[in-house]
This record gives structure tokens, C-alpha cells and sequence, in this order.
């Protein structure tokens, strides 16, 4: 990602979502692994590049990705062997 580039967010993730996630459920490491999910656009990535990025160890990392599966705010498409992962923010408040 360049460092010169915007995220464009949803006023949600900041209004509430960063709220609930770092207030609410406690877990802020959640919090920094959806903003760099929805900055990925898509692209695949590993637990190692996750904590590489957000300073987070990998094993935090992995619990930040089973935390919001479990809440249903991003989707993972796990591929074959040692691949990286896809994951996709899910955002139900725009239904």
C-alpha cells in the first residue's frame, strides 16, 4: 500500500464498529486487523504479513481473525497448502 494513499471508511467502522470491537468486546488487535482487511482490497493475505503490518504478534493475529469470523464482520476463503488466505470485510450495516 503506498504511504500516500486514503482508506476511504464507512462512517460505521469508526462511529461504532471501533466502539464495540476495542470498548465492548475488548479486543482493539480485532479492530486493527479489519482496518488492514478492508485496506487489502481483497488481496491474499498471511498471518505473518497480518502481524508484520499491524505490529501484532501472529498468534494475536489469528485471534483477531477468529474473533471477527465469529462475528461475522469479515469472510475467509482459506486455499490449499500454505497459500494465504483471502479475506473479505463483511459489512452488514449496509443491507
Amino acid at each position: 500500500m503506498a504511504m500516500d494513499a486514503t482508506l476511504p471508511l464507512d462512517r460505521y467502522v469508526v462511529d461504532t464498529l471501533m466502539g464495540d470491537l476495542v470498548g465492548h468486546d475488548r479486543k482493539p488487535s480485532a479492530f486493527l486487523v479489519y482496518l488492514l482487511i478492508e485496506a487489502s482490497d481483497g488481496g491474499a493475505l498471511s498471518y505473518t504479513m497480518i502481524a508484520e503490518r499491524t505490529g501484532l504478534s501472529r498468534r494475536s493475529c489469528q485471534a483477531a481473525i477468529a474473533h471477527l469470523e465469529r462475528r461475522r464482520l469479515i469472510a475467509v476463503t482459506r486455499r490449499a497448502g500454505n497459500e494465504a488466505a483471502i479475506f473479505r470485510p463483511v459489512r452488514p450495516w449496509r443491507r
